[in-house]
């Protein structure tokens, strides 16, 4: 028998998770939260029960799994939020893996993970509470994820890369073997970083990290570009 769960968020990302539940056959859409959306509103036939208010009353009529659809890419505190609010509610987040991704028998996921399809997660790598790792990526051995880290389609990751709390990484980007990336950084789509990235770092898109300006003397120890 499918388990009933909720999901809180009604845009784009909410039609992504829509399909990934639906093709694990495991649980039952009861409805979606959101708190801009006016009740009724369909999305891909699953009703808008209305917004944060209904959480106690799901909850109580045996609602009490919950997936995260608010992506957040750009300010993760908006996703963080849904968070809390329902976990103030007291709902459980049930772990997501596309049928189509690879994630190997070693690996450890904490609660509320998602992760999407054509993904490959390689030996011995954690992955910390309420993390999305989007379409495509590449998280090779050992790496360490924090929580609500977001990993944008293509991210490509070596070896233990170990990229903390709330850090976004864009599409496309490629972060070296061993490299660390720091909480609440951003690293920008199709950015190649080849040293740690301090917390509330930008790496801007397409740029090579560590930034290196073009009168740059090897004694020159001032050339990192955060913003």
């Amino acid at each position: 028998m499918k388990k009933p769960v909720l999901i809180y968020g009604a845009g784009g990302h909410a039609k992504t998770v829509i399909d990934l539940i639906r093709a694990l056959e495991k649980w039952e859409i009861a409805g979606i939260v959101d708190d801009r959306v006016p009740r009724g509103t369909a999305v891909m036939d699953v009703p808008v029960l209305g917004g944060a208010e209904v959480l106690p009353d799901c909850h109580r009529r045996g609602i009490t799994a919950a997936v995260n659809a608010v992506g957040g890419i750009g300010n993760y505190a908006v996703r963080w939020r849904i968070f809390e609010k329902l976990k103030a509610s007291n709902f459980t987040f049930p772990t997501l893996i596309h049928p189509a991704a690879l994630v190997e028998p070693s690996v450890q996921l904490d609660e509320g993970v998602q992760i999407l399809a054509m993904t490959y997660v390689s030996s011995e790598s954690r992955i910390g509470f309420g993390s999305l790792i989007n379409a495509g990526a590449v998280l090779s051995h050992e790496c360490l994820l924090g929580k609500c880290v977001n990993l944008s389609p293509g991210a490509l990751l070596a070896g233990n890369v170990q990229i903390n709390d709330f850090a976004q990484i864009g599409m496309g980007a490629t972060l070296n073997l061993g490299v660390k990336i720091g909480r609440e950084a951003r690293v920008g789509n199709s950015a190649v970083v080849k040293s740690d990235v301090p917390d509330g770092g930008r790496v801007y898109a397409g740029t090579v990290w560590p930034y290196i300006r073009p009168d740059h003397k090897p004694e020159d120890k001032t050339y990192r570009k955060i913003a």
